[in-house]
């Protein structure tokens, strides 16, 4: 009969490629370690290491490190399983999400979710739309919040609300490049928002791997524009300031307006700024969860989507 404990070993030594190493790491010693992975091949039957400087898997080495790797997985799942049919008052809940969408998302949800399941400690990873896709099939997070489609594979997905990339213009580069006829150019920005317009403007626009700057480089691509970009950033928020400030054009979650209208607010006025929406179906998506096909879905994940989709 396999012991799992023989696995978590020899996947040690597996992965470090030295014995010394690996029985530091996990803090036994390297005669133990010895005698575990020597165990694994007395049941197989097999040499799974060459004793060589550092150590290399046989090929009978490589097949166990991958069935391993897949029979350690299962156990996790299956006890994280019985774990939650068994009790639900204590649990763990690991989230994937954007800086600036937890921004506005989180605090909508987790304190009605924290409320009714205080004991559930909630893991929160930031990032962009390629590393939470990552961190999902990595088995880092149970559930990513973000537009779809989602690019990593196996994932299944549960929308939450529609959501609009804006076109955000500021007066001031208005009044640059089209002095006399910046009424004309709201108008026609407002009736149809083609980029060609634009052409001449500058553009502040996030970095590569958010779905924002996709969505943005997808449209220039199709009107073909070449932008004049004057400064990319990580942070949305950063753009949005500096259009408030004249430096450029850029595109903003309409989702993100916090609950003035993205059209004609107030707020929006006061800081120079007009938003329009955008002919492009693209810019008009779905905000979803995703979660992994092969992994069990806990309770705990199960009601945060449920209470999310109550409260958005």
């Amino acid at each position: 009969m396999i012991n799992f404990l023989n696995l978590e070993y020899f996947l040690a030594a597996a992965e470090e490629r030295n014995i010394t190493r690996a029985a530091k790491r996990l803090y036994i010693s390297q005669q133990s370690l010895s005698s575990h992975i020597s165990n694994l091949e007395k049941e197989f039957d097999v040499q799974l290491f060459n004793r060589t400087m550092p150590l290399t898997l046989t090929p009978a080495g490589r097949a166990l490190k991958l069935r391993a790797e897949q029979m350690l997985e299962l156990k996790e799942e299956t006890y994280r399983e019985l774990v939650d049919i068994n009790d639900f008052t204590t649990g763990e809940l690991s989230l994937g999400i954007s800086h600036t969408r937890g921004r506005f998302f989180l605090p909508a949800v987790l304190p009605f979710y924290k409320e009714k399941f205080p004991n559930i400690q909630i893991h929160l990873l930031e990032g962009n739309s390629s590393e939470l896709g990552m961190a999902l099939v990595r088995g880092d997070i149970d559930l990513m919040i973000d537009l779809l489609p989602f690019k990593a594979e196996n994932v299944e997905t549960v929308p939450i609300c529609e959501e609009e990339i804006l076109l955000v213009v500021p007066d001031q580069i208005l009044d640059q490049y089209f002095p006399g006829r910046q009424d004309l150019i709201k108008e026609e920005l407002k009736n149809s928002a083609d980029l060609q317009l634009l052409k001449d403007c500058p553009y502040l626009l996030i970095n590569r791997g958010n779905r924002v700057r996709t969505i943005a480089d997808e449209i220039f691509e199709d009107v073909q524009l070449t932008p004049s970009i004057v400064l990319e950033t990580e942070n949305i928020e950063t753009v949005l300031a500096l259009a408030a400030k004249g430096m450029g054009i850029t595109f903003y979650p309409k989702m993100f307006m916090s609950g003035t209208s993205a059209l004609d607010g107030s707020t929006s006025r006061k800081r120079g700024l007009n938003f329009y929406s955008l002919k492009y179906g693209r810019t008009h998506g779905m905000l979803a969860f995703g979660y992994h096909k092969s992994r069990y879905l806990t309770q705990a994940t199960e009601e945060f989507i449920r209470i999310a989709k109550e409260r958005i």
